[in-house]
């Protein structure tokens, strides 16, 4: 099976061309994550763009930023577990197991759910069901976060290997079956369309910026950091590179569009034609790793939901609930299961194009304003110690605002509508609420 929701509000799709779309948003991501980098230096203390904005830009803009924030953790995760639970339903397919797509899809399917021949399943719109995998993932995993989790670095390099395996299992397995006529027309949409896809695929980028909030304990950081940066998106660029020329190779690219899990179920399809037990065994290899990898990501992204919650609420913009700790775990207990809530639910009703795109606009507009931070500290406080400073002036903090702005227009309106909507409510929390709580309210 796979969510169809073809080409959403009007857009046009990349194509082959997705490839151009990733080389775009490694370039911004490289922009943004120098930017980020200089901001984090700042700071003597590790922590997110929330933390760091509260204490150089102010409270205001600080709470625009946890605000937004939030919606990227919270939409990033949503997607995540959508992911998740095609993966999830495609390995109990490898096994044999066939269960009821009424319990195993989005009860919202803007275009309806089709099985591998194309036929429907469920007609556009609403239907009665509910993503319970996505659900139950979530529900899980904050479970283990409330109880408190120690990820060490020898178990994360397991799982990074086990991701590395899985992705570079598929390119080369995947290249025996490149059909050439899949690549033609290589870009069906033009710019229209690579742009289209940059702003959509950004969210495969979310978290490299991760590598910046170190550079206070980097040693030579002005050297070490822009490489770390750089080196973690060329690496991952190339990957994914690989990966969407393979795939756009093997099957024609207008049969995965919308999908939640278009390499398994590819690889399915290709496995259905040519009966190859390679095929069969590749896919089970692609479903490990990228099972682990969702899981993974989606732990790590609630626990930085839930600091967001926890931080605000200690600066006393959020109520106070949300930073009490449990008396026998020492977690942010009632932020954690909120967090998990928040996410658990909508993961359950809405399919996964909507929600990558609301977790797209809300970390290009966090980038924004990130970049736009570094030039005016550079105005305000030129003399602060920097451990790090972006090279070129402010030729790149710029870029990276003009960059981030073009993909966020590459969004659908009605995504810009839904986002407006969420900072309009922040504001008014902020304004009725959380400025009153504030230890700099002065009545």
């Amino acid at each position: 099976m796979h969510h169809n929701i073809g080409h959403v509000a009007g857009r046009p799709g990349a194509g082959p061309a997705l490839a151009l779309s990733l080389l775009l948003v490694a370039i911004v991501c490289a922009f943004t994550g120098l930017c980020y980098a200089e901001l984090a230096s700042m700071i003597p203390i590790a922590g997110s763009a929330y933390t760091y904005t509260y204490a150089t830009l102010g409270e205001l803009i600080a709470w625009i930023i946890g605000w937004d924030l939030i919606l990227e953790y919270a939409f990033s995760n949503m997607s995540v577990s959508v992911g998740f639970a095609a993966h999830f339903v495609d390995l109990l397919d490898w096994l044999g197991f066939r269960l009821s797509p009424k319990w195993l899809s989005p009860a919202y399917l803007p275009q309806g759910l089709q099985d591998l021949a194309g036929n429907d399943i469920y007609k556009p719109g609403w239907h009665y069901g509910f993503n319970i995998p996505a659900f139950i993932v979530v529900i899980l995993l904050t479970m283990v976060l409330v109880r408190g989790i120690r990820e060490s670095a020898r178990t994360n390099n397991i799982m990074v290997l086990i991701k590395l395996v899985a992705i570079l299992a598929f390119i080369f397995v995947g290249l025996h079956f490149i059909h050439p006529s899949n690549y033609v027309p290589f870009s069906p949409n033009g710019w229209s369309g690579v742009l289209a896809g940059g702003s959509i695929i950004f969210f495969t980028y979310i978290g490299f910026d991760s590598v910046s909030t170190a550079s206070e304990e980097c040693k030579d950081a002005q050297r070490t950091v822009p490489i770390g940066i750089i080196a973690t998106l060329i690496i991952c660029t190339i990957l994914y590179i690989g990966v969407s020329l393979v795939l756009c190779g093997i099957v024609p690219w207008q049969s995965v569009i919308g999908d939640a899990a278009p390499v398994v179920n590819s690889l399915k399809r290709l496995t259905l034609q040519t009966h190859s037990p390679l095929l069969h065994w590749t896919r089970l290899v692609v479903l490990v790793g990228a099972i682990i990898g969702m899981v993974s990501s989606i732990l790590v992204f609630q626990l930085g939901q839930a600091r967001v919650w926890f931080a605000m609420s200690r600066d006393r913009l959020l109520p106070d609930a949300f930073s009490k700790l449990h008396p026998k775990f020492r977690t942010p207990a009632f932020a954690t299961w909120f967090a998990g809530i928040l996410v658990a639910i909508p993961a359950g009703l809405f399919d996964v194009g909507t929600l990558a795109e609301l977790s797209n606009i809300g970390t290009l507009f966090a980038f924004v304003l990130v970049s736009i931070g570094v030039l005016v500290l550079r105005k305000k406080q030129p003399e602060r110690r920097r451990g790090f400073r972006v090279p070129g002036g402010p030729i790149f903090p710029v870029l990276s605002v003009i960059f981030c702005i073009l993909l966020m227009a590459g969004l659908p309106v009605r995504t810009w509508e839904r986002f407006f909507v969420w900072l309009i409510i922040g504001l008014f929390v902020y304004y009725f609420y959380s400025r009153k709580r504030s230890e700099f309210y002065k009545g």
